[in-house]
């Protein structure tokens, strides 16, 4: 009698130990691996899968459609209930509108930035609470260390899928009850897991494109919210070379799609290399590409996500995109921004994308772009008036 009743009081304690894990789901290859990881280290592992977009593509099709049966097939495997919600409306209040007034402004801003903030670790995050979540989980690839109350956001072993940039701007509240399961492994090894698990998703491609709108043509998808102005292209002298579909379709350095040949004196294909705003016209150049070198940046708004740095001037390194190695800066605090001094100069750093700022293994926070500078005798000048006057041949 007393076994029996040893035996029930200890599964009864098991069963109150049971953390419960709700995993954002997206239908992909990772999120999929990350609940079966989460599931086989012994957590009440539920699949949450969100629809943040209600218009279909330009084929006709609804991709939430397809990624959630992806997510059934991957939670039956597994073994783990499932549920769908739909935070499309504060998608497009909190996202998707900074996106379109980004662009309509000129700047290249990164939505997938703002979407981890404002959405999965947002409304995603209250959902999970409300189901009874101790901690919520994602697939993306970042370790994280919870340690006397500190919340530090770690790089991933994987350093060429190292995700940390996307979630410079979460908070330590956000980061509290986070799990990253795939920190450690590389992307072989989760297509690997996920194929001898015999998950649906092992072998999907990744998803591409805008934060949960997916792979469109960006000119034409933009278009049916900013319908563009055209203008004159320019070269650096002021001299119109071709003419431009609106502004908010370039991006710095961006040499494809411009419609314009080569010169009499050169092949080497053109460039952009700035936007003049007021005068609506898109600035050009071949060749020499030093005109895109910068020395410097301000962002106003800076998150430090364990705690802001004691100092306010210090060394760090720092990515001023995604998909670049990182670079030594002098970071000189002022107030909640800061100027950010490279110690190379920089190609193409763009105004609306984030600067993100590392230590040796961790991301220690980020913020939006606001002014780019360019050294000039000496002294950090504006990009715009080192590049172009705006004065016609």
């Amino acid at each position: 009698m007393s076994d029996g009743l040893t035996t029930a009081s200890f599964c009864i304690k098991i069963i109150f130990m049971t953390k419960t894990v709700v995993v954002g789901m997206s239908g992909g290859v990772d999120s999929s691996v990350a609940a079966l990881l989460l599931k086989r280290q012994g957590y009440n592992t539920i699949g949450l899968f969100m629809k943040n977009w209600e218009e279909t593509d330009e084929n006709g099709c609804c991709t939430a459609e397809s990624d959630f049966e992806d997510v059934r097939r991957v939670c039956g495997k597994i073994g783990i209930p499932y549920f769908s919600v739909n935070f499309a409306r504060q998608y497009y209040d909190r996202v998707f509108s900074y996106f379109l007034d980004e662009y309509s402004r000129g700047r290249t801003p990164n939505p997938d930035v703002l979407c981890n903030r404002e959405i999965k670790f947002g409304p995603f995050l209250e959902k999970a609470r409300e189901i009874g979540a101790d901690f919520v989980a994602t697939g993306h690839y970042c370790g994280i260390s919870h340690e006397n109350g500190v919340h530090r956001l770690l790089k991933a072993s994987d350093s060429n899928k190292d995700q940390t940039y996307f979630l410079n701007n979460l908070s330590q509240s956000q980061l509290a009850d986070v799990l990253f399961p795939l920190g450690e492994l590389d992307k072989r090894e989760v297509r690997r897991i996920a194929e001898e698990e015999g998950l649906s998703t092992a072998a999907k491609k990744d998803s591409t494109g805008i934060c949960f709108i997916g792979e469109r043509n960006f000119r034409e998808f933009l278009a049916g919210y900013l319908p563009g102005k055209a203008g004159d292209i320019v070269d650096l002298n002021g001299k119109v070379v071709g003419r431009h579909e609106g502004l908010m379709y370039y991006t710095l350095g961006q040499r494809r799609g411009l419609g314009l040949g080569g010169t009499k004196d050169s092949q080497e294909r053109w460039f952009v290399a700035a936007k003049d705003m007021a005068r609506n016209r898109l600035v050009v150049s071949h060749g020499d590409e030093s005109v895109l070198l910068s020395d410097a940046l301000e962002a106003d708004e800076i998150n430090w996500i364990p705690f802001a740095p004691q100092t306010d001037s210090f060394e760090c390194r720092a990515k001023f995109r995604y998909r670049q190695p990182e670079q030594k800066v002098t970071v000189l605090k002022n107030g909640r921004g800061a100027r950010v001094i490279f110690h190379s100069p920089q190609r193409a750093v763009t105004e609306g994308q984030y600067v993100v700022f590392y230590n040796e293994r961790e991301c220690i926070g980020g913020g939006v772009i606001e002014r780019v500078y360019k050294k000039v005798n000496g002294i950090l000048t504006p990009m715009q008036e080192t590049i172009y006057t705006g004065e016609s041949e």
